[in-house]
């Protein structure tokens, strides 16, 4: 059975754009082997939002380790959903570029140009990520 999470947290100071570029390269090396595929966005302000994709243990395990990692705190859980379908296919980890998104489009699914999944339903996200990714705002294999 597929399934998708999302979820967001808040990055722990200290955690800078080497320790970012350290966490996808693990995940794209231990995603394939679990079939697990997904999006990470790191936003300006320390925020973490992902989706993970894959079968139901598989992503519930990778989800429990994020839980528990160290370099962030205030995770919360915004979506997740059994699926028929995966919607991010093409990555064992994209990431994000939000300095490549159009403002309007953060605009289209938020009260202001500033990405703040806390005050944005799950469903809001994940229509935004699919959305990025259809825009070319998805970098990396």
């Amino acid at each position: 059975m597929l399934v998708r999470l999302l979820y967001v947290s808040r990055a722990k100071d200290g955690v800078g754009p080497e320790e970012i570029q350290s966490i996808v390269r693990t995940s794209k090396s231990h995603n394939p082997p679990q079939g697990i595929t997904g999006v990470l966005c790191c936003t300006g302000n320390g925020l973490f939002v992902q989706v993970l994709e894959g079968g139901r243990a598989a992503v519930n395990q990778v989800y429990n380790k994020i839980v528990a990692d160290p370099r962030h705190y205030d995770v919360q859980l915004l979506a997740y959903e059994e699926t028929t379908e995966r919607r991010f296919t093409g990555w064992s980890m994209g990431q994000v570029n939000l300095a490549r998104a159009n403002p309007s489009l953060l605009l289209k699914y938020s009260e202001t140009t500033a990405l703040d999944p806390y005050s944005m339903s799950g469903k809001v996200v994940l229509a935004l990520f699919e959305e990025l990714a259809c825009t070319a705002a998805v970098v990396g294999p």
